[in-house]
């Protein structure tokens, strides 16, 4: 049984390589992000995620890895990471990292001894054929492979790789492959990370089932996590899995496979909700979803450093959402994503960041915040496909941001200056002790979760009629207190009557302003437009003790 910090976790993920340039040369590093961890223990964030950095030609952002126990000179070396962890854990902040175990770069070592003859001993490390095969994995990127096949000339086969060419795919149900991930999990739990997010998780699990079939794969999931925990109980894995929600408690195992699940069905409901500008879909996608068992949780987020891939909803939906919010082609990416940030998704409009942010916070499971949602970033459309929404952490009104010193030319990636999301108008430092700015939104929530003891309890819909709001009652089993949490997805002010007849005398813990206390009987609560609150049963005095 693992401890339960990672019940009351908040994660927040960075790319290194665009978070602070701590040596000047352009690019974000190791020097840089420990120098500014106290922006993370601020926020009140105590679990990082950290984007690969591992050996890389960078092709797909640190994914296509050529050396999985080496860190990358771009960001220092292995002394720089643990010098990371050692100040990440004064400052009580648990660091998880990537397993890219589902396919490595064309140029890693392996691959390039297994092209070169067929008696390599790294041959069977990928997958090879004489002719492309149906094999039922599909182009991850179809607007940019349209086949998982490609021919190798020297190697003289054709490679499959799900994703782009240059990544081929890693061939699980090899024994000698999956001592090779063992190899790397231990090696990074003995340096001190607390987990790991396992990237591309069900086409890893599909071909580890070539090996054998029993539990359709999964049981490769389960040798990992006995792997993790037997080396250190507390860590965890988190996976990538965007599933269908009925596959959901197969992923958990009840907590013998994965510990945390990217709830890809929960975000596409979300974004459903957002751009209807009603609660429906939310309601509809929880109560679809089973709850995660024991001590695991569905993870949350609003962007990450992918597209928002809508694979989840149905087509008129998805065009619902689409003409939401990327009604510009050019904000599309692989046909059914969107390649922008949250806060030109909602047009600036502070009010609905602020209660987009509320709504994230208010859901049950682990909340995930991108580096720069807590400031209200934009996109960069102009850079191709992924990475128009990964550009440098905006700091300051000064040079590049304060990213880097740096020349402009010499940056990993171009920083967005102009227009309404540029640096010289949204930076942590001009949001900085402002209370009303998105930063002191996000903190106040992040610090209002993790003190109501009661969102580790019991989770539920609460009862209420309101078409715009969605609302949770949490109830925590040990003492019987109650929260609930309350956000308007609308543009218009609602009224409603609370139809919880066991809870009276509830105060706001945090809200988007001051609003009166419920009153009445049932209790009768207000919401602004876009608006939130979160409320507490105010405890019954006890007399004083004889």
């Amino acid at each position: 049984m693992k401890a339960l910090w990672h019940r009351n976790a908040t994660v927040y993920q960075v790319d290194p390589s665009l978070f602070k340039d701590g040596n000047g040369d352009g690019c974000g590093d190791f020097v840089g992000l420990r120098s500014r961890l106290d922006h993370l223990r601020m926020l009140g964030v105590d679990c990082l995620w950290l984007l690969p950095f591992y050996r890389s030609p960078f092709r797909d952002g640190g994914y296509d890895v050529s050396d999985h126990m080496r860190v990358d000179p771009r960001f220092g070396d292995v002394s720089d990471f643990i010098a990371l962890l050692e100040r990440a854990d004064q400052l009580g902040i648990r660091v998880i990292v990537e397993l890219v175990a589902q396919h490595t770069s064309d140029q890693h070592l392996w691959f390039q001894d297994a092209r070169h003859h067929r008696r390599s001993r790294y041959r069977d490390y990928y997958v090879w054929s004489d002719e492309p095969v149906e094999t039922g994995f599909k182009p991850a990127f179809p607007d940019v492979e349209p086949s998982v096949w490609t021919w190798d000339e020297q190697a003289q086969q054709f490679y499959r790789h799900v994703f782009y060419s240059h990544e081929p795919d890693l061939n699980t149900a090899n024994p000698a492959v999956r001592e090779e991930i063992r190899r790397i999990l231990a090696y990074w739990l003995r340096l001190g990370v607390s987990g790991f997010r396992v990237d591309a998780a069900p086409h890893m699990v599909r071909q580890a089932r070539l090996a054998n079939s029993h539990l359709q794969g999964m049981w490769w999931l389960n040798e990992i996590n006995a792997f993790v925990s037997q080396r250190n109980p507390l860590a965890i894995l988190m996976g990538e899995a965007d599933v269908g929600v009925h596959e959901y408690s197969s992923y958990f195992d009840k907590g013998e496979r994965l510990t945390w699940l990217l709830d890809f069905w929960l975000n596409n409901h979300l974004f459903l909700a957002l751009a209807r500008g009603e609660a429906e879909p939310l309601i509809q996608a929880i109560n679809e979803r089973t709850p995660a068992p024991g001590d695991c949780s569905h993870a949350a987020w609003l962007r990450n450093h992918d597209q928002l891939d809508l694979d989840q909803l149905r087509p008129p939906e998805r065009e619902e959402v689409l003409a939401a919010f990327a009604p510009d082609p050019r904000m599309r990416a692989y046909r059914t994503g969107i390649r922008r940030r949250l806060a030109p998704m909602l047009g600036g409009d502070a009010r609905r960041l602020a209660m987009a942010h509320a709504l994230l916070f208010a859901l049950p499971g682990v909340p995930i915040l991108r580096y720069g949602e807590e400031i209200g970033m934009g996109e960069d459309l102009a850079l191709p496909e992924r990475n128009a929404v990964r550009t440098p952490m905006q700091w300051s009104a000064g040079p590049n941001g304060g990213f880097s010193s740096a020349p402009r030319e010499a940056l990993v990636a171009p920083p967005i200056e102009e227009g309404p999301f540029g640096y010289p108008r949204v930076n942590v430092e001009s949001q900085l002790g402002r209370h009303d700015s998105l930063l002191g939104v996000t903190q106040a929530l992040i610090r209002a979760r993790q003190g109501l003891r009661e969102m580790l309890g019991i989770a539920r819909l609460a009862r209420f009629e309101a078409r715009t709001v969605f609302g949770l009652r949490y109830d925590d089993p040990e003492t019987g207190s109650s929260a609930l949490c309350f956000v308007n997805l609308g543009r218009e002010a609602v009224e409603f009557d609370l139809r919880e007849d066991d809870l009276d005398a509830l105060f706001d813990v945090v809200a988007d302003r001051a609003y009166p206390p419920p009153s009445g009987m049932p209790l009768r609560l207000f919401l602004d437009g876009h608006g939130y609150r979160w409320l507490r049963c105010r405890e019954p005095t006890r007399p004083a003790a004889p």
